[in-house]
């Protein structure tokens, strides 16, 4: 009876090299020192949940907040200005809301968590 050849798996991993227009592009940015800035925004606060049948966000603040104050609702595909109109601790209509608080808001639109509320 002839033997079986065994056979082994090689596997291949090799890196594959960057292609010559990205190294040119590397280059020119390390020759160049181009420097990406990006803008410093004032966080108010954090979304931490949303209320889809009522519009309300529940928000995490970082600094005060008061009704009257105009913000901006920024996240990956949120981005809007709106006017505070109401907000509430406990199902407690509030005017004024320190640091540390966590609010339910009323918005105009969809938010998700982990949006930021931002000073215009």
């Amino acid at each position: 009876m002839p033997k079986k050849k065994k056979t082994k798996l090689v596997k291949k991993n090799k890196k594959k090299p960057l292609k010559k227009k990205s190294k040119k592009i590397v280059k020119k940015a390390k020759k160049g020192k181009t420097k990406v800035v990006k803008e410093k925004v004032k966080v108010i606060g954090v979304v931490t949940h949303f209320f889809p049948k009522v519009n309300a966000a529940v928000v995490k603040l970082k600094k005060p907040l008061s009704v009257g104050e105009t913000i901006v609702l920024k996240g990956s595909t949120t981005q809007f200005k709106q006017k505070v109109e109401s907000m509430q601790i406990d199902h407690v209509a509030i005017q004024h809301a320190k640091k540390g608080d966590e609010i339910g808001l009323q918005v105009k639109d969809r938010v998700r968590e982990h949006d930021l509320l931002i000073e215009p």
